[in-house]
């Protein structure tokens, strides 16, 4: 009997390597499926809504009706809302992007009523720009606050009129400057009264003295 011991199978790391590989190529090939797939179904909504798509005017370019191949596949219906597929790959998701989150505007797996939200979601926006355009339009048609307003002016037969009216302030000025004159006249001669009357009586007191020299 053989006391020679059992051969045991040796472990090598490159073999390890090949297997990860393996079975990394084989995840690769499900994930590519699933965009592909994801894709697909994105090109038939796509498809459903391209007459929608080219009613819209070429002047309005807040739209962008584009297919992305990134790794999730998009439908962008503008720079802020798209179409994807949900995770079970059946369901498509529109969902618009906000500054503060997500929200969820439609959810289906049936592409007619998904085309239908989409189409009702594009007439609310062009309808949004409509009215916008008409403020804009309104705002601009109103003079601005800055401008002079025209005021009407008068006929020359109502201008010769008004220059011929009395003038009540400049009279009440003309007034007020007559009876200040006849007060400084009226100050003046009662002045010279007073000097005179004050000259006489000096005079008198003095008279006398004058006659005894």
């Amino acid at each position: 009997m053989s006391n020679d011991p059992a051969p045991q199978n040796k472990r090598h790391l490159s073999d390890a390597v090949r297997e990860v590989k393996i079975a990394a190529a084989e995840r690769q090939d499900v994930i590519v499926d699933m965009k592909e797939a994801d894709r697909a179904r994105l090109e038939l909504l796509y498809n459903e809504l391209q007459p929608v798509f080219d009613e819209v005017s070429e002047d309005d370019d807040q739209f962008d009706f584009a297919l992305s191949s990134g790794a999730q596949p998009r439908l962008w219906v503008d720079a802020v809302s798209h179409v994807h597929m949900g995770h079970d790959r059946r369901t498509f998701r529109f969902v618009l992007d906000r500054r503060y989150g997500r929200s969820v505007l439609a959810e289906s797996d049936d592409l007619m009523k998904m085309a239908d939200q989409v189409t009702i979601y594009i007439a609310e926006r062009t309808v949004e720009r409509q009215r916008f355009l008409a403020g804009d339009g309104f705002r601009n048609a109103r003079p601005a606050a800055s401008e002079p307003v025209q005021r009407p002016q008068p006929a020359p037969a109502q201008a010769a009129e008004i220059e011929a009216a009395p003038q009540p302030a400049a009279k009440k000025d003309h007034a007020n400057g007559s009876g200040f004159a006849t007060g400084l006249i009226w100050f003046i001669i009662g002045s010279l009264v007073t000097l005179f009357a004050m000259g006489a009586i000096f005079w008198g007191e003095i008279s006398p003295s004058i006659a005894g020299l």
